[in-house]
């Protein structure tokens, strides 16, 4: 049995062909077409081309050309039916069943299809044949000339038309009724055009067939400005994509697509040159609609009205769609004017700006982390703290395991750069470090500086605490559990660390602890003795003071163990992403942001 030409079609539609052929053969890009060698002969030079936008491969070697379903066909020497099957799993469709009951529903897609295509073709010469000139004012003053007119094929429904009269002479009314366009008046029995006194916008499938309308008063009225056809057994509102059927051609030229909110937005920023956007049919945008536009174009930007309600919308879809998102498929939003739309922005300012306005966009986190932000009071630790953990809902939402870490990642180091504790921590600490200088000392360590430039930031550090524990031995001992538990980078700073300690719980004189100390480490001592800024800030200092100095050291040494391992995990990961490394370099940062 055959497959349909529709189902064939969409298949197609959603598949580029470089898509399906570059998970055999290396593509490289070359214009308008890829380029790669031949999979059907043996070659050095790449005589093999793909096109996207006429849907088909050629090989100048072997002399092979046709479609996605004969690539595979003939590279995997598989039937035709089995081809099909593959690629419609990939394009992320059901796969086609050939029973009684889809010959039936085939036969009722068909009278469907057929039944809105006369309804169309009828409306739309109301509108073109100038019968109707209120309605044609209306859309020339909405500046959609007669060209855009006509390749939307939009039409105009007069008030009390009798075309379902013409409809009958060739359908049933069971058939009439599946498509909606009509409903029954209770009273009257009769059946009212639910498109009465309204332009008509086709909501067209990906092949160009339309299977519903949205509907725009021209007059002011107690009526709805905007109506949709009612969902029906073929057009469900969360599937389908107002003008994707025409923007898709754009698919080889950009990997953007402009998402706004309304029919006449499309109508209007297309009519202005911009022929890649589309509508989510005035409904929040579902994961199937997403998935849709992503076969197309990977990096969708969103661009609803600037009123407080499209805003929301935005934040809704957002939050909604995050989940989604991976290294390939991404999602865009570009803010509009508050109290504009796509359409009037453009109408006042211009095809230029509204491309340098689309060029001002945030992905998607960005997005909600802006829009979140906006909305507290950064110096209150309290709404931080609400913030941080909203933030950290969303960011757990996102399925892809690898980019949810990274996500993360990124908000919490914005996070901590917010707490008004760090702020104030680092306040502090200038503050102090402000108060310990005087000139005296920096005189005096700047001949200090000049000897030491060959020493790391570490070894100076951990000669300054070991030059606090050779002559200020009970604070030393006050402290022996901390100095125990650090480990110093320096081997040979670790073993005479560790002597001070085992000479001061033997409880030794002094002179007998310092001889041992010196006999074992005579050249290391000198060069501590030599290198030690720190005997110049002690110098006056009391015992209180210098413990305090040494606590300070301690925390910096960690601090800085902790920056050389994380550069050493970055390094790692940029070379292989192990699992392991990646959680030990999270946790690491962790600790260096509480410190």
């Amino acid at each position: 049995m055959k497959y349909p030409k529709e189902y064939l079609d969409e298949i197609k539609l959603r598949l580029k062909v470089s898509q399906v052929v570059g998970k055999t053969v290396k593509l490289k890009k070359r214009g308008k077409e890829f380029i790669g060698l031949s999979p059907f002969k043996n070659e050095k030079s790449p005589s093999f081309t793909v096109n996207d936008q006429k849907e088909f491969y050629h090989c100048f070697s072997s002399s092979e050309h046709g479609n996605i379903f004969d690539f595979l066909m003939k590279t995997r020497s598989i039937g035709f039916g089995e081809a099909v099957k593959i690629l419609a799993a990939e394009a992320g469709m059901q796969p086609y069943r050939f029973s009684n009951f889809d010959k039936k529903k085939e036969l009722r897609f068909q009278n469907y299809k057929n039944i809105y295509k006369d309804y169309l073709d009828n409306f739309h010469t109301e509108l073109t044949n100038f019968k109707n000139k209120e309605a044609l004012d209306y859309l020339n003053l909405r500046n959609i000339n007669n060209n855009i007119i006509k390749e939307f094929r939009l039409g105009f429904v007069p008030w009390k038309n009798n075309f379902y009269e013409n409809l009958l002479a060739k359908y049933s009314a069971e058939d009439i009724s599946l498509t909606g366009l009509y409903y029954k008046n209770e009273k009257s029995g009769k059946y009212i055009d639910r498109f009465n006194s309204r332009i008509i916008f086709p909501i067209n499938t990906i092949n160009g067939d339309t299977i519903a309308f949205g509907g725009r008063i021209i007059k002011e009225s107690k009526l709805a400005k905007y109506i949709n056809s009612p969902e029906t057994e073929f057009y469900k509102k969360g599937n389908t994509i107002f003008n994707l059927d025409k923007a898709k051609d754009c698919r080889a030229e950009t990997n953007e697509v402009v998402i706004v909110e309304g029919y006449m937005d499309v109508v209007s920023v297309y009519s202005s040159g911009i022929k890649n956007v589309i509508s989510n049919s005035g409904t929040a945008l579902t994961e199937r609609q997403i998935d849709t536009i992503w076969k197309f174009f990977s990096d969708p930007v969103i661009c609803l009205d600037g009123d407080l309600s499209g805003q929301n919308a935005s934040l809704r879809i957002a939050e909604k769609l995050l989940p989604f998102i991976n290294e390939n498929n991404k999602i865009y939003f570009s803010i509009m004017p508050e109290g504009s739309d796509p359409d009037d922005f453009i109408k006042i300012n211009g095809k230029e700006k509204f491309i340098n306005l689309l060029k001002e966009k945030s992905i998607i986190q960005s997005f909600i982390w802006n829009h979140f932000l906006n909305k507290i009071d950064k110096n209150n630790p309290f709404e931080i703290s609400k913030f941080e953990k909203e933030i950290k809902r969303v960011c757990y939402s996102i399925k892809d395991e690898t980019l949810k870490k990274y996500v993360l990642e990124d908000f919490l180091d914005k996070i901590k750069k917010l707490t008004p504790i760090q702020n104030s921590k680092r306040i502090y600490t200038n503050f102090k470090n402000y108060n310990k200088k005087n000139y005296y000392v920096l005189n005096e360590t700047k001949k200090l500086y000049k000897k030491k430039d060959h020493l790391s930031k570490i070894q100076l550090k951990e000669f300054s605490i070991i030059f606090i524990m050779f002559h200020y031995l009970k604070i030393a001992l006050q402290k022996a559990e901390e100095l125990s538990n650090i480990e110093f980078f320096s081997q040979s700073n670790e073993n005479l660390k560790n002597d001070i300690l085992k000479y001061l719980k033997a409880d030794e004189d002094n002179n007998t602890f310092k001889t041992k100390i010196l006999s074992g480490h005579e050249k290391l001592m000198k060069e501590i003795q030599e290198n030690s800024t720190i005997q110049i800030i002690l110098a006056n200092k009391n015992d209180n003071s210098v413990s305090e100095l040494l606590d300070e050291l301690l925390i910096e040494l960690k601090e800085l163990k902790n920056q050389k391992k994380i550069e050493s995990l970055e390094k790692d990961l940029v070379n292989n992403l192990d699992e392991n490394s990646y959680s030990e370099l999270i946790k690491l940062k962790s600790q260096l942001n509480r410190e």
